[in-house]
């Protein structure tokens, strides 16, 4: 058995994805409040959402053919730094800005969704690079440590660090948490740079098309992993309903400050750490069928504890309940996916997964959004902003149903 730390590469990728998702952290909280502070339209802080993870639905399959034609490391280090120009031109934004909440938010919330979308788009791009790199770093019986390792320290930087930190920056001036967002790319590209990684062997380039093609029939012929991709697509649009509007949840109903909302999503990070811990042994001990059917049911449970909280410790408990069975769902899937996909394939396969998968998330948020402006004026602000959580947590029930009857690995 390999030991995951006796390898370079790994401690270089591990490094590099616990820097580069502390900015993720910090932006994770940052744009979305940032949005409220130019406007309180419910349906224009979802926009800016929805435009962050459009790419997703838009580049994903390109983005899986120039993984598998390019230099994988390359291809990280030159998003990271498009990451890093793009956050500067935020800052820019920010710095002309008239007194907030502004008069006439649309021009700026355009402004601020487009960079949303390029920065997702370069996300799209050195995200899928990053989990077909892995398979070449560590050995496949490692992959699920490796994974755990890697997913773990995502959620302590990008949900235990990164938030909390971008609340109190935030907090001290408007554009110091971009600045730092910023600096954390440059960072992970330097440590992405020192990775020594054989060159891949050439390959022919064919017709874009038909490379593309190639990687959606082998999809369609391994149905388990399409099956996963499908029901990941659902999950994240139920999960997106509830992200888009949790700003105003916590402003509205709980009364939280910039700096308070960071400290409640460390209870998420923190049992998204658990998640990526333990998961590795619950695969382990019970299968990964087991595992997974686990992980929906906790999902669905956390949701209806946000949707009827009657404290904000309550809000923390669910997202903390969320977390940890969103990382067990994450580690199983993503291990069986790169241990079962070609290399040849990977990116292209795993690009097809993740447009499936996360393409549906845009539309989550716009969904969330439109749902509480819709029901606001019949409902009362309060309850319009639990009612994403309720239809969430009915819509997870609903997928544990299904796994229960169609799911096989």
């Amino acid at each position: 058995m390999t030991h995951i730390w006796a390898v370079p590469n790994f401690r270089f990728l591990f490094s590099a994805t616990a820097i580069s998702n502390l900015g993720d952290g910090i932006s994770a909280l940052a744009f979305p409040w940032l949005a409220t502070l130019i406007t309180r339209d419910p349906m224009l802080v979802a926009m800016v959402a929805f435009a962050g993870r459009l790419p997703w639905l838009l580049l994903s399959i390109p983005a899986g053919v120039w993984t598998d034609r390019r230099d994988r490391r390359q291809l990280m280090v030159r998003a990271d730094l498009c990451r890093m120009m793009l956050t500067f031109t935020v800052i820019a934004l920010i710095l002309a800005l008239p007194p907030l909440p502004a008069s006439d938010p649309l021009v700026y919330i355009l402004a601020l969704s487009t960079l949303a979308f390029l920065l997702g788009a370069a996300e799209v791009l050195r995200d899928n690079a990053a989990q077909t790199v892995l398979p070449t770093v560590v050995p496949k019986d490692a992959l699920e440590r490796a994974n755990g390792q890697l997913w773990s320290i995502e959620q302590i930087m990008g949900s235990f660090v990164g938030p909390p930190l971008a609340g109190i920056l935030i907090s001290y001036a408007t554009p110091a948490p971009f600045v730092v967002d910023a600096l954390t790319f440059a960072a992970a590209a330097a440590l992405i740079w020192a990775m020594r990684i054989p060159a891949r062997a050439p390959r022919t380039q064919r017709n874009w098309h038909q490379e593309a093609k190639d990687g959606i029939q082998w999809l369609l012929r391994h149905i388990t992993i399409l099956r996963l991709a499908l029901m990941l697509g659902i999950m994240n649009l139920l999960s997106m309903m509830t992200l888009a509007v949790l700003p105003l949840f916590v402003q509205d109903v709980f009364g939280l400050t910039a700096a308070q909302h960071g400290l409640l999503l460390t209870a998420g990070a923190a049992g998204g750490v658990l998640g990526g811990l333990i998961s590795p042994m619950i695969a382990a001990r019970s299968g990964e069928r087991q595992a997974l059917l686990l992980a929906l049911p906790l999902m669905a449970v956390a949701l209806a504890v946000i949707a009827a909280a009657p404290s904000v410790y309550w809000v923390a408990a669910g997202l903390f309940l969320e977390m940890f069975a969103a990382l067990l769902w994450n580690v199983v899937t993503v291990s069986y996916r790169q241990r079962h996909i070609p290399d040849d394939l990977l990116g292209r396969v795993n690009s097809l997964y993740r447009f499936f998968g996360w393409g549906m998330s845009p539309f989550g948020a716009l969904l969330g959004g439109w749902m509480v402006a819709l029901t606001a004026p019949m409902l009362g602000d309060l309850l319009a902003l639990r009612l994403p959580y309720v239809i969430a947590a009915a819509g997870m029930g609903a997928m544990w149903f299904y796994a229960m009857a169609r799911l096989r690995l």
